[in-house]
């Protein structure tokens, strides 16, 4: 257990962190949300790798406007080693986390750094508000808010503020940060997830504040949907090797289904009862069609949404059955099983 942490000045400095890679086209606009803020933030620091140039040329306008913004190096590019850049170029007590492809709304930190003061919290954060108006995306929309997709998790589809397992970006006290050593290096993937299990077992709260919101735009294609759920699964896999208590039923809900359909399968073919498979696949399709049209916008959306909550589900499912990367970390870092 780590040291409580002090009250929290009034005001607060605030510094907002954003790890970039390849986002010429989207880090103009999530740095304008972060320095409308009001009151205004006191750092942004966005950190990449140095050959990433068509980021570094859309941040360059900013460098010179505004003597609050920096950039940081991170050679590489990852996320968790750019995060802890950003974090270390940085001084003030509050650390707001923006992804290059995000918008703050106007009063964010405001509310967030309220509700680090009033609960005493080591992270707040709010809900993933997926944004697509149509298309393959919309129906990723969709799927993303409903149950059959999110599995419950909070920060997609929680009403109520509390404590939680994780939430969407974050607002850190830096004392809590620092106490757990920050992001955790190996973690390519659900480096959020990871560290908010460390700030949580640390002594330090995770908070979801459902009235703070973070605009999210998904994947536009099965394929990219695929492959970054397929990601998701193998990094959660790490995660729970890392914190094995920490998995949950809503987490292992999808490798049983994968792994029920491959039995079935199997079954099928080394006895000839297809009608074995025949029946959980036709359940199983039911099943996203009466999800697909609940989250559906309209009914036209409903077979896409079907297909989307169904490439989450086998993606995520077959990413956490293959197991972790091979260069993912071991299980030593681990400091809430021992």
């Amino acid at each position: 257990m780590s040291q409580p942490l002090p009250p929290l000045p009034d005001p607060a400095r605030v510094a907002v962190v954003v790890p970039a890679r390849d986002a010429g086209v989207t880090v103009a606009i999530a740095l304008r949300t972060a320095l409308d803020q009001q009151p205004p933030v006191d750092e942004v620091a966005v950190a990449c790798d140095p050959d990433d140039s068509s980021t570094r040329d859309a941040v360059a306008p900013f460098l010179t406007a505004d003597p609050r913004v920096r950039l940081v190096d991170a050679p590489g590019g990852r996320t968790p080693d750019a995060l802890n850049a950003a974090i270390a170029a940085t001084t003030a007590e509050v650390v707001v986390r923006l992804d290059a492809h995000a918008e703050l709304p106007p009063g964010y930190v405001a509310r967030a750094v309220a509700t680090l003061r009033e609960t005493g919290a080591g992270n707040v954060g709010g809900r993933q508000v997926p944004v697509a108006e149509a298309g393959f995306a919309g129906a990723v929309a969709a799927a993303m808010t409903s149950p059959f997709g999110a599995g419950g998790a909070a920060y997609r589809t929680g009403s109520a503020a509390g404590p939680v397992d994780t939430v969407y970006l974050g607002v850190f006290r830096r004392r809590a940060l620092e106490a757990v050593g920050g992001y955790h290096p190996g973690m390519d993937r659900n480096q959020d997830a990871e560290l908010n299990l460390r700030l949580t077992a640390a002594g330090y709260p995770v908070w979801f504040e459902p009235a703070l919101s973070v605009a999210y735009h998904p994947r536009t294609s099965v394929r990219a949907l695929a492959a970054q759920y397929h990601q998701y699964g193998r990094w959660r896999r790490v995660t729970a090797a890392l914190h094995p208590s920490s998995l949950r039923i809503r987490q292992l809900a999808p490798p049983v289904l994968v792994s029920a359909l491959l039995l079935a399968l199997l079954q099928a073919i080394f006895t000839g009862w297809w009608w074995v498979a025949l029946t959980a696949a036709v359940g199983y399709g039911v099943l996203l069609l009466a999800a697909g049209l609940r989250a559906a916008p309209r009914l036209t959306a409903v077979v896409p949404t079907a297909v989307a909550l169904a490439t989450m589900h086998l993606a995520w499912g077959l990413g956490f059955l293959s197991g972790p990367p091979r260069d993912a970390p071991g299980p030593t870092r681990s400091s809430d099983d021992r």
